[in-house]
């Protein structure tokens, strides 16, 4: 009798035990909000892009290159067009503006639920994240516009190539949300190497491709567990603030230099994941302090097994430093630095290769949206070229979410590892002068 009771307090205790270590993420109730906000951000933005798509055909110019540099550049200037005669590129952009807000609104969230929770210490967190992109807000709204382009007799822009840029768009979306980029790795060169557009027009658009596939894809990862939201909160602090630097050290350091230096460290830093191609799931990885105070591990539902995979997190401190290194990458060359990231998270922090995917992905779009500011307020962001980029872009993203819960993290690595390379090279060239 005392030995059965021994054994069932014993039981009792392990259990508890086994519950107290166990992965906790966020409650349903934050998840679900984080999910809602996305979702009405990216329908509304979209349905506000496609309807000044649909009207700019029935005003004059249509969709014609004078049309394309000609834009609402100011919040005054995008009221005034819609309160006088409906601008189609007014609305277009309050389209864009409210894709833009989107990553913001869902950090308010994340406070929120974080605060219902009573967790303190991501309630700080979160709000240092929140006051970061707050600030880069107010500190971009006073930089000078670039003005419009002189020139446009070189440019060729029509209904068919605004198609043909929206079909790549949708390739670029799909394979942002695979590999947890922003998609820009394929926009920058199609609208300047293909279209002959200008780079200042393709670093805008890359942008808000990043924004869009975040918010498009984050929608499925976040629902369906995969994503690490506190890591990914947590590690925002670094991006956001890297990415501000950015944007005050692009008027101080050479971007061709740095350029180059970055797609060299690139292409170097994917050489780990040559040894990990047939690596499932990380093994023999344990918390690290910082891990373990943070709570940070966790679990996702794999569909492609069919179980629950746990795993953890370590070395989490340098982990935030290289975060802080891609927001300034970010900040200074207008691009997610989505691929510095999921490197990051997967070769330096041993997470599952969809976790890194995913976690990169949720958190590029807040990256971006600290120095979409810049861009906006510069006029390097025309509603013509962005508004397909963008819904070419969230549709992908939403295709790839649905892609990726099939595929294996081997399949994943060598979807990546190409896509890295020509991530490299185009930096590299970028940065000699003998490409973008």
């Amino acid at each position: 009798m005392k030995q059965n009771f021994s054994q069932s307090v014993s039981s009792t205790h392990e259990i508890v035990q086994k519950r107290r270590l166990a992965p906790r993420g966020p409650d349903d109730f934050m998840l679900k909000g984080i999910v809602t906000v996305l979702q009405i951000g990216v329908l509304s933005s979209a349905l506000l892009i496609l309807l000044g798509l649909c009207l700019q055909p029935f005003r004059p110019g249509g969709f014609s290159a004078e049309r394309l540099v000609t834009f609402p550049q100011t919040l005054n200037q995008v009221w005034a067009e819609i309160s006088s005669y409906f601008g189609p590129q007014a609305v277009i952009t309050l389209g864009l503006l409210l894709l833009v807000t989107t990553p913001v609104l869902r950090v308010g969230v994340s406070l929120l639920g974080f605060a219902r929770e009573r967790n303190r210490k991501f309630v700080v967190i979160t709000s240092l994240v929140l006051l970061i992109l707050l600030l880069s807000l107010l500190l971009v709204s006073q930089g000078q516009r670039a003005g419009y382009v002189s020139d446009i007799h070189h440019l060729h822009f029509s209904f068919l190539v605004l198609a043909l840029i929206f079909a790549g768009s949708i390739c670029a979306g799909l394979l942002g949300a695979l590999v947890g980029l922003g998609g820009g790795v394929l926009i920058v060169p199609l609208l300047t190497l293909v279209f002959g557009l200008p780079i200042h027009f393709a670093i805008g658009a890359s942008i808000i491709s990043v924004i869009a596939t975040s918010s498009g894809a984050a929608v499925a990862y976040v629902r369906d567990q995969v994503t690490n939201v506190k890591l990914g909160m947590f590690l925002e602090l670094a991006t956001t603030t890297g990415a501000v630097s950015g944007a005050f050290l692009a008027g101080l350091l050479a971007p061709a230099t740095l350029s180059i230096v970055f797609g060299v460290i690139l292409l170097l830093s994917s050489l780990p994941i040559l040894f990990k191609l047939g690596e499932e799931i990380p093994k023999d990885v344990q918390n690290d302090r910082l891990a373990s105070w943070l709570d940070l591990a966790g679990s996702y539902p794999d569909r492609r097994s069919g179980r629950t995979i746990s795993y953890h997190v370590t070395r989490t401190p340098i982990g935030l430093a290289m975060m802080y290194v891609a927001g300034v990458i970010s900040g200074l060359l207008g691009i997610g630095s989505g691929e510095f990231k999921v490197l990051a998270l997967d070769t330096l922090m041993h997470l599952p290769m969809k976790v890194s995917s995913t976690t990169s992905n949720f958190m590029i779009g807040v990256t971006a949206a600290a120095s979409a500011g810049i861009y906006f307020s510069r006029g390097d962001i025309p509603p013509l070229l962005a508004g397909p980029v963008a819904l070419g872009i969230l549709l992908g993203a939403l295709l790839g979410a649905r892609l990726l819960m099939h595929m294996s993290n081997k399949a994943l690595r060598l979807v990546f590892l190409p896509v890295i390379a020509l991530a490299a090279l185009e930096m590299v060239l970028h940065g000699l002068g003998l490409g973008l």
